[in-house]
């Protein structure tokens, strides 16, 4: 059975970083689990959205099957009370960390942060993690303009989709980051628009997004894998290296979307969260460290992107339904 449906949840609520663009070192104010600058932990609000998000991810329909996850601590604290209380339901759950779905950093001369390895993150998560998986793409260091990342998340989702299809999984979820997660709409339906600032595709915390797969006139599913003698998917793409040389031939602009196309059914929907929408967030530009005054400290979530206040819960259920609409 091919892949028809993707769930996408932003992390929750968590601290900020500062970095000094003229050294590339990256400062915060709490220190982080795995003792990375850039890889804060979830504030204790965010903890309580990760709650509320897993519970509507329990009545998901249909059921999850396979979680995939930024490395980050934020997205691995975000799906564990799902993934945990699934394994209790005897659902056999297990983090696959897909580093494709990382953090977005803009181009730099200097190197980026990179997640903790799973040696670090094994005893903060046990159980938890995937040991035999393998990242289908693994970002460069240097960082990317606003078009590379788009590509790399297109990688991502064309090999990550494939593996799906090749192995029965009919839903996923995917754990990811703010642009990431604009990045992967945009792929998914192939809607790129002609200002890469627009707002489109949101992306609030512990928001639920969910695509899915088109359809063909004959009713079957849209760039699913072909069917071997034994009945087993297979994919036009097996390798699993990141080559940017690839990423031109995906050709997912122009409505055709990666993995034969997909349909927003729900926008960074945040009904289950007592708070509603919150610290939403959308591109500025093409951001970049190499143009910026040296010696500058730049706020995460400040200046790279523009931060969207989303609407309060409490505002009625017209505003509370705002996120929702096919795109």
């Amino acid at each position: 059975m091919p892949l028809e449906v993707i769930y996408v949840a932003r992390h929750g609520f968590r601290s900020n970083w500062l970095v000094d663009h003229s050294t590339g070192t990256y400062t915060a104010t709490l220190r982080s689990p795995t003792g990375g600058a850039a890889d804060p932990e979830l504030t204790a609000h965010g903890v309580d959205q990760a709650r509320e998000l897993g519970e509507r991810l329990l009545k998901a329909e249909p059921p999850i099957e396979r979680v995939y996850s930024s490395l980050y601590y934020r997205c691995l604290q975000t799906v564990e009370p799902f993934v945990r209380k699934a394994i209790v339901a005897d659902k056999r759950l297990s983090i696959r960390g897909e580093t494709g779905l990382g953090e977005w950093y803009g181009a730099a001369n200097f190197e980026h942060p990179v997640p903790a390895n799973h040696e670090t993150l094994r005893p903060l998560f046990p159980g938890l993690l995937d040991e035999e998986y393998r990242p289908l793409v693994v970002p460069t260091r240097m960082g990317e303009g606003v078009d590379e990342l788009h590509d790399r998340v297109a990688s991502t989702m064309d090999e990550l989709i494939a593996q799906c299809d090749r192995e029965g999984v009919r839903a996923v979820l995917l754990c990811s980051h703010a642009a990431t997660i604009i990045a992967l709409g945009r792929v998914l339906t192939g809607n790129m628009p002609e200002s890469i600032d627009a707002e489109d595709f949101r992306a609030f915390t512990c928001g639920l997004s969910v695509y899915s797969r088109r359809t063909s006139s004959a009713g079957t599913v849209s760039g699913a894998g072909e069917c071997d003698g034994d009945g087993t998917a297979t994919s036009p793409r097996a390798s699993t290296a990141h080559n940017t040389d690839r990423h031109k031939d995906l050709a997912w602009r122009g409505g055709r979307g990666v993995g034969g196309g997909w349909v927003c059914e729900l926008n960074s929907d945040c009904s289950h969260l007592s708070l509603g929408e919150e610290r939403g967030w959308r591109f500025s530009g093409d951001e970049s460290f190499l143009d910026t005054t040296s010696g500058q400290s730049m706020l995460d979530a400040g200046e790279l992107g523009v931060v969207v206040e989303g609407r309060a819960k409490s505002s009625g259920s017209t505003e509370a339904a705002s996120s929702r609409g096919k795109l």
